[in-house]
């Protein structure tokens, strides 16, 4: 790995299975990675980073991609995609799908995977469509939902873990929507980095990031300290459902199967006129 003594900025949740994955690089601790200045941000706030081009590496939803990938460039790791891990649509009282027409629906961002997955779902389960969708930080839909501020609320990240805490109901999961319908697995979140760092250094950056994921997996206690540092969720076996449910093999290297899932998702959103097309060679660099 080529060293470079130039910071770069990036910026990730602070979610359990994003400090994991960065906290070896974080700490200056992968040999030759160039050194990091570190922003913690909820996923809809790094989504309008990367469309403003704010930062050199973001980690955003698949969704934002086609807005993003002239000035940035996906890193085939780092991210998160996976099996039996999508988001999930939770009420206060038990239903189903078609109980959600005309209804007030919270969602993390709307350029977020996890609405894209909403809306190809909704269009297939919801005769009529949802009513007015309300953007909230992750962490303050569920409260929604349980106070009655909103009908229902479609969590992602450790909520799907918490959520009968809230006394809520899980009308759907948006991943198992997805893999019966296209058997590939859920794209959620991504690694981006600008285009204009250079091919050269952007294949580092996508060293840097496998070699901090492995070395995570290698030692997992010693990024422990800094995941519940971050973790809306402090409950360390929770954090450990998150880490293991959202940091697999995809994490390290897309691979076949993670290339086909997000041109499978961006694709079938582009055709339901919800994303903008994709070039055909704009997920490489």
């Amino acid at each position: 790995m080529t060293s470079t003594t130039e910071t770069l900025r990036i910026a990730y949740s602070p979610c359990p299975n994003d400090t994991f994955v960065f906290h070896a690089w974080a700490y200056g601790q992968v040999p030759g990675a160039p050194p990091i200045d570190v922003a913690f941000a909820d996923i809809d706030i790094t989504n309008g980073m990367a469309e403003r081009g704010e930062f050199d590496i973001l980690k955003v939803s698949y969704a934002v991609l086609p807005w993003v990938l002239d000035e940035y460039a996906l890193l085939p790791c780092g991210g998160a995609l996976g099996r039996g891990c999508g988001p999930l649509v939770l009420t206060r009282e038990a239903g189903t799908g078609a109980e959600l027409t005309g209804k007030t629906v919270a969602v993390p961002s709307e350029r977020s995977t996890a609405y894209l997955l909403f809306r190809l779902w909704a269009a297939a389960e919801v005769p009529g469509g949802v009513g007015e969708i309300v953007v909230l930080p992750f962490h303050e839909i569920m409260p929604a939902v349980r106070d009655g501020k909103v009908d229902a609320g479609l969590v992602i990240h450790e909520a799907r873990f918490t959520y009968q805490q809230y006394g809520l109901h899980k009308v759907a999961d948006m991943g198992e929507h997805w893999e019966q319908t296209t058997g590939l697995p859920i794209p959620l979140g991504a690694i981006i980095a600008k285009r204009s760092l250079g091919s050269e250094k952007l294949h580092a950056l996508a060293e840097a990031t496998r070699a901090s994921v492995r070395m995570a997996w290698d030692d997992p206690e010693a990024s422990r300290a800094y995941v519940l540092e971050h973790s809306q969720e402090m409950d360390p076996k929770v954090a450990e459902q998150h880490i293991g449910l959202y940091v697999n093999e995809f994490t390290a290297d897309l691979g076949d199967d993670g290339y086909a899932a997000v041109r499978g998702l961006l694709t079938r959103a582009a055709a339901e006129g919800l994303v903008p097309p994709l070039s055909p060679d704009a997920l490489t660099f």
